[in-house]
């Protein structure tokens, strides 16, 4: 448990850290002002308007460094996140997965995330095989200006080419990725992933920008059958939940895997840490910058910026003070901490009955007695059970960013295992 809340702290900070500078939102600017005592908020942030450098990457973005003089403590901040460097091993911590994923890539390796300076890295030193591009999607901005170039053939070309010529030319998650060429001037930000507009059209203007810079990449998505592109499974914040989101993969006959030992078309959830988020109770008081990026003020300069070092709002005072306006004077460390260590403790006795009826329902798919008329439903049952676990173990937040939808998704999956498992011995009678 202490292992498991250590990788919570490191995802609600670091993978939230994939959270960020995606999110970075245009809450980047800074200012000259006098030094200014007690809270600071967004309010306090006055944004410039500055001319863009010259474009030096090759296929025309502006890399980070080139907005140094501009924006010294922001780009200062955005790189801070290489601190965020340790990996927590899934399969270690919780072996049950190796059983749950048997057949698919993250059996093989499932690790935590880490800063946004390591995307690149991390996609390119993994067990799991990414024979296409479509799988850089969301470890660069190079890959997206790429797509924008160059339309959904992007998605199809081979990885290892895209990869190489990103390595030479571009660079890992950045200010290009949630600002675009304009860097967050007068704090604007700009949805650089084609596949957004897609998905939600007009219906993206109901989601704070600050958010949907986040969930251009903390989503739930899948690679269309026809062109390998990555897309959203939905078209509306209403549509973000677990069970439309199984449906709609339902209706496609979409399938990420055949799990050879129990016939299972199984599905693998991705990180829905937005949807997760915009179904819960804060989405409407409260952006990810909000609970990730502490405004700060430079002691020497006097700037007043939002910090790109994302962080978890437990590790952080300015940040936590953002939930006096409902908790009041609640020990916030405290009640945090004890929902994700309840979270934790429902996914890991979850995670194990699933386990359990995956093998079940493996041995009697390989007994050679039963037929598909028989087991089909039962598959439907486990592929479903999967499907709702899943849905709360990847979110990365432990419950923190929703903690009733974690609990629907456990206690969904856990009926599930039951009526499968009264199923199978059912069989047997």
């Amino acid at each position: 448990m202490e292992k498991r809340n250590q990788a919570a702290k490191l995802i609600i900070g670091a993978v939230v850290v994939i959270i960020a500078v995606l999110f970075l939102a245009g809450i980047v600017s800074q200012h000259e002002i006098k030094y200014k005592a007690g809270p600071l908020s967004r309010e306090d942030i006055s944004y410039l308007e500055v001319e863009a450098p010259a474009a030096t990457a090759k296929d025309g973005t502006i890399p980070a460094d080139a907005w140094k003089t501009a924006y010294p403590d922001i780009v200062l901040t955005m790189k801070q996140n290489a601190e965020n460097d340790e990996i927590v091993d899934y399969l270690e911590l919780d072996p049950y997965l190796v059983e749950i994923y048997e057949g698919f890539g993250f059996a093989k390796e499932y690790g935590s995330a880490r800063g946004h300076e390591y995307t690149l890295d991390d996609v390119a030193n993994t067990a799991r095989p990414h024979p296409l591009a479509n799988c850089l999607t969301c470890k660069t901005p190079n890959f997206a200006k790429l797509v924008q170039d160059q339309g959904v053939s992007a998605y199809k070309l081979p990885f290892d080419d895209v990869l190489a010529e990103i390595r030479e030319n571009g660079e890992a998650v950045s200010c290009y990725t949630c600002h675009g060429n304009d860097a967050g001037n007068k704090g604007e930000i700009v949805i650089t992933h084609t596949y957004v507009e897609k998905a939600l059209g007009a219906n993206a203007a109901a989601i704070d920008p600050a958010t949907l810079s986040c969930g251009q990449c903390h989503i739930e998505y899948y690679f269309t059958p026809e062109d390998k592109e990555t897309m959203m499974p939905y078209h509306s914040v209403a549509e973000m939940t677990p069970e439309a989101i199984y449906d709609f993969y339902t209706a496609l006959g979409y399938t990420d895997w055949t799990q050879e030992s129990t016939g299972a078309k199984m599905l693998k959830v991705q990180h829905p840490e937005m949807e997760t988020y915009l179904q819960g109770p804060h989405a409407s008081e409260l952006n990810c910058a909000d609970c990730h990026m502490p405004v700060v003020q430079n002691d020497e300069t006097q700037n007043i910026y939002h910090s790109h070092y994302i962080v978890s709002p437990l590790e952080d005072k300015a940040l936590l003070a953002t939930c006096v306006r409902c908790h009041g004077d609640t020990d916030m460390v405290t009640f945090v901490q004890n929902i994700q260590s309840r979270i934790t403790a429902e996914e890991t006795r979850v995670g194990n009955l699933l386990a359990e009826f995956k093998k079940a329902l493996a041995a009697e798919n390989q007994s050679g007695t039963r037929t598909d008329e028989q087991l089909d439903p039962i598959r439907e049952l486990y592929r479903k059970a999967q499907w709702f676990f899943d849905f709360c173990y990847v979110e990365n937040a432990e419950g923190a960013h929703n903690s009733a939808l974690a609990t629907r998704c456990l206690e969904t999956a856990e009926n599930l295992i039951n009526e499968g498992m009264q199923q199978l011995a059912a069989l047997g009678e």
